[in-house]
C-alpha cells in the first residue's frame, strides 16, 4: 500500500500540538513563478524530520521560506502557535530557530571561535556555557579555536556552521544538505551528530539529497515533488514503500553528487 499524506504521522491528539507548522505555503524567487505550491509540514517537539525529493522539488526553498529568506506569498508558518510568517532571520533566531545553509555557511576570514561568537551575539553572557556544549559535541574544534574557518576541511567547516547555529540554544534547527560534498566517512559523521543534537533536545528539520541515509535517522519524512507533498510517513515506512522506492529513492541515488575526498 502506498504511503500517502493521509497516512501521515500521529495526529496532534496523539502527540500534542506541533512545535513548528508550515501550512499551505506558496513561495518563489521570481514574481509569478512559484517553487512551493501549497506545501505543508509539521514538526513536533523532539522530532527529527527529513525532507527528500528530486532536484528542483522545492526542498531548500521550503527551509528558506520557513527561515524568512524567501517571501511566503500565501500560507503561514507558526512556531509554538505564534505566526512567524515572513519574519526576518534575526527575529527568528531570537525566537529559537537556527539555520545552517548549504553554501557559504562560515565566515572564512574569522577564526573558529570568532564564528561561534557571531552565532551567540544576542546572548554574549552565555558564550562560555554554550562553547563548552559545542566543544563537547564537536571535539575536533577544540584545537582549532584560533584557526581561520576558511582553512578548515569541508567536514570541519560543517561542524563550525552547525556549532554557530547552536550557540543560541535553539528550539528548532534547520539543516540544508549538511552532507553535501563530504566524503562518505564525513557524511556518516554528520548524520550521527545530527541525531546526537536531536537527542540533546533540539527539534530538527533536515533537507537531504542522501535520501536513504536521511530516512534512516529521521522520525518522519516528507517527499516533495514540484513544490507539493507527495508522500509523508515515518522514515522506515518511506524507505520500504514500493512506490516511493520506485519513483524517488532510485532517482535520488542517481542524482547524488560524488563527494570530495
Amino acid at each position: 500500500m502506498t504511503v500517502t499524506e493521509s497516512a501521515a504521522a500521529p495526529s496532534p491528539v496523539d502527540r500534542g500540538e506541533p512545535l513548528l507548522r508550515a501550512d499551505e505555503l506558496v513561495a518563489g524567487y521570481i514574481p509569478g513563478v512559484n517553487i512551493l505550491n501549497g506545501c505543508n509540514l509539521d514538526l513536533y517537539p523532539g522530532e527529527l524530520v527529513g525532507i527528500i525529493g528530486p532536484n528542483g522539488a522545492g526542498k531548500s526553498t521550503l527551509l528558506k521560506a520557513i527561515f524568512g529568506l524567501v517571501h511566503v506569498r500565501t500560507g503561514s508558518v507558526t512556531l509554538g502557535g505564534e505566526d512567524i510568517t515572513n519574519l526576518k532571520a534575526n527575529d527568528l533566531v531570537a525566537r529559537g530557530v537556527g539555520c545552517v545553509p548549504q553554501n557559504n555557511n562560515v565566515f572564512p576570514s574569522l577564526s573558529v571561535e570568532e564564528n561561534l561568537q557571531m552565532g551567540g551575539f544576542l546572548k554574549p553572557g552565555k558564550f562560555a556555557e554554550r562553547l563548552d556544549f559545542i566543544i563537547d559535541l564537536f571535539p575536533n574544534l577544540k584545537d582549532r579555536r584560533g584557526q581561520r574557518a576558511g582553512s578548515l576541511s569541508g567536514g570541519e567547516r560543517q561542524m563550525v556552521a552547525m556549532g554557530r547555529a547552536l550557540m543560541m540554544d535553539p528550539k528548532v534547527l534547520l539543516l540544508d544538505e549538511p552532507s553535501a560534498g563530504l566524503s562518505p566517512v564525513r557524511q556518516d559523521e554528520t548524520f550521527i551528530r545530527t541525531r546526537k543534537i536531536n537527542r540533546a533536545g533540539v527539534s530538527i528539520i533536515i533537507v537531504e539529497q542522501n535520501a536513504r541515509r536521511a530516512l534512516q535517522i529521521c522520525d518522519r519524512g516528507y517527499v516533495l515533488d514540484q513544490g507539493r507533498n507527495a508522500y509523508t510517513a515515518t522514515g522506515r515506512e518511506l524507505m520500504h514503500d514500493p512506490k516511493v522506492v520506485e519513483l524517488y529513492l532510485g532517482t535520488l541515488a542517481a542524482d547524488e553528487i560524488a563527494p570530495d575526498a
